[in-house]
């Protein structure tokens, strides 16, 4: 499939892509096609009505929201379900499924306009008991995507009209976000509001939500790197259609609600990160002042075991902040698979590449051979940098082999200038290439937090490289590092045609989360199908914290109609009825049914 210039342009369409990304959003979409195996769908389908609703009711009940909304803002989704890509991707359902294509799928779409238009959704749901799931763009990929967890929700996208930036304030370093902002508008805004002395931080990939990514508390690699650390003040649609400003927004004519999270009484913002208590449809950032220079730096070190003295080297740098940003130390095989070429440019076998053909082609490359790379920052004037790079450069070089690699012996198209840049708080595009490592090339993350610890950071390797070589899956891991902890992302990149693989990754997967939690390490984020399992595993002292969040959503949600099964939080009319996906229950994803709710007043 050519790529010529299909691809959405960000001056055209809010989830579309700068200009100056074009190229790169071109040459990715036609690599991503030339391994694409999976035929285009053309069956006619019907749409999926959630349990509990009557079909000729269900249909009723859309032409009553076509009327408040207007027709074209609510799609029924009785199409061909279309997988597109990263910048053309679908708000249906998971464009990379673990599970059949059907599960995990939406009735119909509908796109608020405002908060207004929100309530008006959440009333109406709350009228005929209508599942509904909230994205914001819908680019979660590795997580589920746009996908409801409930089959037949209707899927609420903020994005598409939800897309304005309310305000930049360059005085205090703030802004005032909708759903539909990506890190690309952010950043393109500033930039031509000729706002040099402020920074955004971005994560891997520039075209996602900021309010979304926030909300499921993301990263990204500059000192402002935790995202939900960084935001102040939320305004919020709760279930049953009320509308809540956060911290400083509850004082009426305030002027601080975006530099001051807490305001008075309860910290409520943490109630809507990874839940399904409400929706939000604004919410304040900080921005990161220009540190006045910046510098990336990357070493290699040659052996898989020098990660355990790597990381008692990171652990006080960074809490000293001489490692001033979310730092990435990342595994060979990523080295090669960045690169965007299919694994059978280097290796035609069947099970995980052998480490002997990775070092052979590392060889023959400018950084040259390794096990794993440390991409890093230094922000600040030259002699500030100067100072503390040669901290790093003698902590470093304790390990025997260690080498700084010289940015000038790199070309431009080598991955650390993408890093690079991300780290300078400019969004790229360059981290989705991997995903062509298979055909039909699909990904699905792996995180776990633990300690900045030697012992920890090798003891969930050798988990990860025994689960994988059991499953006959390449091993990617790449470690984040916090100030205190360290977040292990394995990124596990499937065929989404082949069902073997799909099973193969969705079973390796559950035994890492199980095996992992047996260890004492959590999982901070998951993919809709595992987030059952994650949820079973904080279960401390008789599952408290889920007993808590249940009475929580019953207060407030009382009909059980926003994003059911939302991070394993089930409303009462969905528990125990086998909604739960777990490592025993098997990979269909529906239960048996909903009990009827209790009538609430309008």
């Amino acid at each position: 499939m050519s790529s010529e210039n299909s691809v959405p342009l960000l001056s055209q369409k809010h989830s579309g892509i700068p200009e100056n990304l074009l190229e790169k959003a071109q040459n990715a979409k036609a690599l991503i096609y030339e391994t694409r195996t999976k035929s285009s769908s053309t069956r006619q389908r019907l749409p999926v009505i959630p349990q509990g609703i009557e079909r000729g009711k269900f249909f009723q009940a859309l032409d009553e929201l076509q009327q408040v909304l207007g027709n074209e803002n609510v799609e029924i989704n009785d199409k061909p379900l279309v997988d597109g890509w990263y910048m053309e991707h679908p708000n249906t359902h998971d464009m990379m499924p673990i599970l059949d294509d059907e599960e995990l799928v939406a009735s119909a779409v509908v796109y608020p306009s405002s908060t207004e238009d929100v309530q008006k959704i959440v009333l109406w749901a709350n009228k005929y008991r209508i599942p509904i799931f909230p994205i914001s763009m819908g680019r979660n990929l590795g997580y589920g995507g746009a996908a409801p967890r409930v089959r037949g929700s209707v899927v609420i996208d903020l994005g598409k009209r939800m897309s304005r930036i309310l305000d930049i304030n360059p005085d205090d370093y703030t802004c005032l976000v909708e759903p539909g902002v990506s890190f690309y508008a952010l950043h393109e805004t500033i930039q031509a509001k000729g706002y040099k002395h402020m920074w955004i931080d971005t994560p891997d990939l520039g075209g996602g939500s900021i309010v979304g990514n926030t909300l499921d508390r993301g990263v990204g690699y500059t000192p402002y790197g935790d995202h939900w650390a960084c935001h102040s003040g939320l305004e919020v649609v709760l279930p049953t259609g009320e509308v809540i400003r956060t911290g400083m927004g509850a004082l009426p004519g305030n002027n601080t609600w975006q530099s001051f999270p807490y305001g008075f009484g309860p910290y409520s913002d943490g109630i809507f990160s990874q839940s399904n208590f409400g929706i939000v449809t604004k919410m304040g950032m900080t921005l990161m002042p220009n540190p006045g220079g910046y510098e990336s730096f990357m070493y290699a070190f040659e052996k898989d075991d020098n990660l355990a003295a790597l990381m008692e080297i990171i652990r006080p740098l960074r809490i000293g902040n001489i490692l001033e940003n979310v730092a990435q130390v990342r595994h060979a095989i990523q080295s090669i698979a960045v690169k965007g070429k299919p694994r059978t440019a280097y290796f035609s076998g069947e099970g995980p590449m052998p480490s002997e053909i990775v070092h052979e082609y590392l060889r023959t490359t400018t950084i040259g051979d390794h096990a794993w790379l440390y991409y890093g920052m230094s922000y600040g004037p030259e002699h500030i940098r100067k100072y503390k790079l040669d901290i790093i450069d003698q902590e470093f070089k304790k390990i025997p082999g260690a080498r700084k690699v010289d940015p000038a012996t790199l070309p431009k198209d080598e991955y650390f200038w993408s890093r690079d840049r991300i780290a300078a708080g400019i969004p790229d595009l360059v981290e989705l290439l991997w995903v062509n490592w298979v055909p039909n090339g699909s990904h699905v993350a792996f995180s776990p937090v633990s300690p900045i610890r030697g012992t920890d950071a090798m003891k969930l390797f050798n988990m990860g490289k025994r689960l994988h070589d059991k499953y006959g899956i390449d091993f990617f891991p790449a470690f984040c590092v916090g100030l205190r902890e360290m977040h292990l992302i394995v990124e596990i990149v499937f065929d989404k045609n082949d069902s073997k693989k799909r099973k193969a990754a969705n079973d390796c997967l559950r035994e890492m989360i199980e095996d992992a939690a047996k260890e004492g390490y959590g999982e901070y984020r998951t993919h809709l199908v595992l987030m059952d399992q994650v949820a079973g595993t904080y279960n401390w002292n008789d599952n408290a914290l889920m007993k808590f969040n249940e009475r929580m959503k019953d207060a407030l949600d009382p009909n059980g109609i926003l994003a059911p099964g939302k991070s394993g939080i089930w409303p009462a009319r969905y528990r125990g009825r086998g909604w739960e996906l777990t490592k025993s229950s098997g990979n269909g994803s529906e239960g048996n049914g909903v009990a009827p709710s209790m009538t609430m007043k309008l």
